[in-house]
């Protein structure tokens, strides 16, 4: 978290909020928050999107109809006066805290050159940390679809999550958490033997089923 001296006292501590936007204003939203000095987070994430007579890249929100913000105490008026700013995501009349763990990992994801896209929320399944590459130290749930491994990072508050695509040969399994499922050695081998015999060419095309708790 960054701490700021107000007026010499003892210092604030900024912590992320969940600004609610308008349908398809994030961008402008964002950038309006950028040029008044605010701090501001929008992942994300690129997608081909297909028309009668052409193809056309797009980036679009992975968290559509949110901007994360880094506020200060004494702008929430100035944040509510953009337009095209409906709300900020509130517990019992005050801004609702995100966790900075969660928005450091999702910014890594985004700024890896790995595969990412929205995915459904997820609260329960294979708990694991990434050990090497780009997002080593990353945790998150794991699961398998379509042939690849995926990393599900969430943002509690909001219910909402992005899965980024990893190799699960880099992923190894966290202890039992009170709320979470532990990744069991009868599931992570499997993964690991089967990404290897895949390498090796020796496995065929085969369907991978998601796994979920």
């Amino acid at each position: 978290m960054t701490e700021i001296n107000t007026n010499g006292s003892n210092p604030v501590t900024l912590e992320w909020w969940a600004v609610y936007i308008r349908h398809q204003h994030e961008k402008a939203v964002a950038e309006n928050f950028s040029s008044n000095g605010l701090e501001v987070f929008l992942p994300l994430y690129n997608v081909v999107r297909q028309w009668k007579d052409r193809k056309r890249q797009l980036s679009l929100p992975l968290f559509p109809g949110y901007v994360f913000l880094r506020g200060e105490p004494g702008r929430r008026v100035q944040v509510l006066s953009t337009p095209g700013v409906h709300s900020i995501v509130t517990i019992a009349g005050r801004p609702a805290p995100i966790p900075e763990v969660e928005i450091e990992a999702i910014r890594r994801a985004v700024e890896s050159s790995l595969w990412l896209e929205p995915h459904p929320f997820l609260c329960r399944g294979d708990r694991v940390r990434i050990k090497s590459g780009v997002l080593a130290g990353i945790e998150g749930i794991l699961i398998r679809r379509k042939g690849s491994y995926r990393l599900i990072l969430s943002a509690e508050l909001l219910q909402k999550s992005v899965a980024v695509e990893v190799d699960a040969l880099s992923v190894e399994p966290l202890a039992r958490r009170e709320e979470m499922l532990p990744l069991t050695a009868s599931l992570i081998r499997p993964l690991v033997r089967q990404q290897a015999a895949e390498r090796r060419g020796s496995a065929g095309p085969g369907r991978i089923e998601e796994q979920l708790p």
